[in-house]
């Protein structure tokens, strides 16, 4: 990867657009998915929440990858590049729907000229347009989904998975975050070094939640840490009074949260800090790590609760990421004249650039899927903007760490990192 960014000039519109290096119109455009070359023009597709609460977060996800591509000149190789930037959520719901995800994920698949697609930014949104992507042959790259099922068996998974996302009986998924098999781990030691004897998990009942709160628990019981109750909740409830009061009466003084900020956790939070006013920790992952959930003035927590609240997130200072993710803070500033690129540009930027880079390493047939397919999944020791890693034959990245973040002022503020211990 070029480890030199220069800042650049280009488009800064977010929404649902197409570029081609920095202009063009939407749409599939021409070329070819098994050409072997026969195109010099491919389409890159992304799908992503880009309204509701997610939308803060996903917005600056994709200027990250509108930067790669603008400063890779728009090109792969000897192939032009096309974006098109898709949205998975919907006014009504203000979040993602299986049914714009599945319309996206096809959208892509019937597109000819389609070599890569990155998303979701939830896992249950991939649990949709997985299957659908895999039967195309299409490969999708994710710069935020953790669920350990999509790549995975064992706790964290359903049964099922992760067959069922492949029906073609091979691998086209690859994600650069952890999995929650790592997040889950690192939450159950973060809540032990906050002195904590007993937790109480509460998930959301998506496939994220479900999944990570299952991690946390094992990665509870490797360290000795009890777990005094791990449920779903109902995220249509007017309050959680009597779930605080709950967890209060089990004999928890730590609280972990496995699910998403639209999902009630607003409420949740405040309800559970309200009965159980010394806790010694109130843990949230990186689902919640948004404006929507820690800014009072944009629905999210009250000052009283959120300076009492921890997050654990993908994503660290800039002091703590490797030179070329250090340069990458400062052209995103410059492009964007943003100071708060969040948690996920970075990863966005290197989504993007890792796509980019598989195009490159497939030569004259950067048109092929299958080939952009095997470049993805030979990836080994990349050096990135987020730091040296590899992409296993599951699809999972090599990389453990996460940034650990207090609610300031209604921003989170990062406090170190953490690698997260193997469970």
């Amino acid at each position: 990867m070029n480890r030199r960014l220069a800042a650049v000039i280009g488009c800064a519109a977010v929404g649902a657009l197409a570029v081609t290096g920095c202009g063009g119109d939407d749409g599939g455009g021409g070329g070819s998915s098994g050409g072997g070359g026969a195109s010099k023009s491919v389409t890159v597709y992304s799908s992503l929440p880009l309204q509701g609460a997610a939308r803060p977060q996903s917005a600056k996800l994709v200027n990250g990858i509108k930067l790669a591509l603008e400063q890779a000149g728009g090109k792969a190789g000897d192939f032009t590049v096309k974006y098109v930037s898709l949205d998975d959520a919907t006014p009504q719901a203000g979040t993602w729907t299986p049914e714009a995800t599945s319309a996206n994920a096809r959208k892509a698949a019937q597109d000819d000229s389609a070599v890569a697609y990155i998303g979701e930014f939830n896992s249950g949104a991939t649990a949709v347009s997985l299957p659908l992507l895999n039967d195309g042959g299409l490969v999708m790259v994710s710069p935020a989904n953790s669920a350990v099922g999509l790549t995975q068996s064992g706790p964290g998974a359903e049964p099922g998975e992760p067959d069922k996302y492949y029906p073609s009986g091979e691998r086209t998924y690859a994600r650069i975050v952890p999995t929650d098999r790592l997040q889950g781990a690192g939450m159950a030691q973060l809540m032990k070094d906050r002195g904590c004897s007993a937790a109480w998990i509460s998930n959301d009942k998506e496939v994220y939640g479900v999944g990570l709160a299952k991690n946390i628990a094992v990665g509870a019981d490797k360290i000795g840490l009890k777990i005094a109750g791990n449920e779903g909740f109902d995220t249509k409830a007017a309050n959680y009074r009597s779930l605080g009061q709950k967890i209060a009466s089990a004999g928890a003084d730590c609280f972990a949260y496995a699910g998403n900020t639209a999902n009630n956790a607003v409420q949740l939070f405040k309800d559970v800090a309200v009965a159980n006013p010394d806790a010694k920790a109130l843990l949230g992952s990186d689902a919640v790590a948004e404006p929507a959930f820690t800014d009072p003035k944009q629905g999210g927590l009250p000052e009283s609760v959120s300076k009492r609240v921890t997050v654990l997130a993908v994503g660290l200072a800039p002091k703590d990421y490797p030179p070329a993710g250090k340069e990458f803070f400062t052209a995103y500033e410059q492009k964007f004249n943003d100071k708060q690129p969040g948690q996920y540009a970075i990863y966005g930027y290197e989504a993007m650039s890792l796509v980019i880079d598989a195009i490159k390493r497939a030569g004259d047939q950067g048109a092929d899927r299958q080939a952009i397919v095997d470049q993805i999944f030979a990836t080994r020791d990349r050096d990135s903007v987020v730091g040296k890693y590899s992409i296993n034959e599951e699809g999972d990245t090599s990389q453990r760490n996460y940034g650990v973040y207090e609610v300031v002022g209604g921003t989170l503020t990062y406090s170190e990192p953490l690698e997260a211990p193997e469970i």
